[in-house]
This record gives structure tokens, C-alpha cells and sequence, in this order.
């Protein structure tokens, strides 16, 4: 009888013990799935290359007060990162050569492009740069950052539209896309020539498109 107890007890303490070393608090097992939801929230952001054919870059600005007109950059470059689950992981990076202005009009390309208006031979990029990515709502972004236009470099805060992603096959590869319209004041950047003709309120959009790295 007595061995028959000392067994059972045996038995009892090898099943505690098998239970305690996988026991999820079990420091080693508690470190591993640590590691694996770290894992898993770096994959979930993910690195997009800006595709300068599919981006679209227009400004507007009012002339004489009596109309809005209408111009666009041909050349915008960057990158971007995109985790919707994560906003906070998310960045913009974004570059619009100067020398791309485009007015449908060579001699109003040219002034554009002198010291009266961007001054592109100095001054070859508008960039902005994100610090800060907030979700606002459904497929909206509150994203803070510096723009740095005519050599000057100011902060400003954008709401940005996340208008969609998807595998577009082996010819696109999967993409997405943001946009987003601002405005700013072009005398808070050092551009004041022809005040009065011109409006000083620019308005900015932006539709850009990238492609997953």
C-alpha cells in the first residue's frame, strides 16, 4: 500500500513539473513570444519606392483676383513607408525638382524657374519630410513634418487620403497611394515677387503613387 502511495506521489510531482516548464510565464517561452510580435510588427511596415510616372504634383494660385490658374511638376521622387495597423511607424519622404515646373508656356517655365519665383538653379528641390504619422479617421492621416521650398524650411501639418493598395501584377507590382491637398503661403518662403498680381496663398496637390520594395 504504501509503495503504491509513494508512486502515485511520484507521478503527481513529474506531471507538475512537466506542466511548469510549459507554463506560458515560463521566462524562455515568454522571451520567444516577445520576439515573434516584434517580428511580426516590423513585417507589417513596409518600404514603397515613389513611381514619378504615376505621381502627379499640380499647384494653384489665384491671378489678378479674378480666377485661380494652374501649373504642375513634372518630376517627383521619394519613398514612403505604410503600416496602417502601426501609423506611428509610417514616414514620407518626398522630392519635386524645381527645373520640372510646367506652365504649358516656355518663356512662363523660364521666369518660373529664375531668381523672381523659384529660383531653380539654387534652389533645385521642394521637399517635404514627415515627423509624425496620426491616424484622423477612416483612410485619413494626420502627418506632420518640415517642407523646405526656396531655401527656407517651415513646419506644416497635412491630412493625408489613403486611397488604396493591391497586387496590380507582374507588370506594376503591388502599389499604393496616397493624396493630399494643402496650402501654403508663398511670402512665408522668401516668394514675394509680383504681390498683388499674384496671390500669396498656393494651393498644393499631390497624388502619389509608389511601389512595395
Amino acid at each position: 500500500m504504501k509503495i503504491r502511495v509513494v508512486m502515485m506521489s511520484l507521478l503527481a510531482l513529474a506531471t507538475v513539473a512537466g506542466l511548469t516548464a510549459f507554463s506560458p510565464v515560463d521566462p524562455q517561452v515568454t522571451n520567444t513570444l516577445v520576439t515573434n510580435t516584434q517580428a511580426t510588427n516590423t513585417q507589417a511596415t513596409e518600404a514603397y519606392k515613389v513611381d514619378p510616372v504615376h505621381t502627379t504634383a499640380i499647384f494653384r494660385i489665384k491671378h489678378l483676383g479674378v480666377t485661380y490658374f494652374y501649373g504642375r511638376f513634372n518630376e517627383t521622387t521619394g519613398s514612403f513607408t505604410l503600416n496602417t495597423e502601426n501609423p506611428c511607424e509610417m514616414s514620407f519622404d518626398v522630392q519635386i525638382k524645381t527645373q520640372s515646373v510646367d506652365t504649358n508656356a516656355a518663356n512662363r517655365n523660364n521666369h518660373l524657374k529664375s531668381p523672381d519665383f523659384f529660383n531653380a538653379k539654387q534652389f533645385p528641390t521642394i521637399s517635404f519630410k514627415s515627423k509624425s504619422v496620426q491616424s484622423s479617421g477612416e483612410n485619413t492621416y494626420t502627418v506632420a513634418g518640415d517642407l523646405t521650398l526656396h531655401g527656407v524650411t517651415k513646419p506644416i501639418t497635412v491630412q493625408m487620403e489613403f486611397v488604396g493598395q493591391g497586387d496590380k501584377g507582374q507588370r506594376f507590382g503591388y502599389r499604393a497611394g496616397f493624396d493630399v491637398t494643402f496650402t501654403i503661403k508663398r511670402s512665408d518662403f522668401g516668394m514675394n515677387y509680383m504681390q498683388g498680381m499674384l496671390g500669396d496663398e498656393v494651393t498644393i496637390m499631390v497624388g502619389l503613387e509608389g511601389v512595395r520594395q
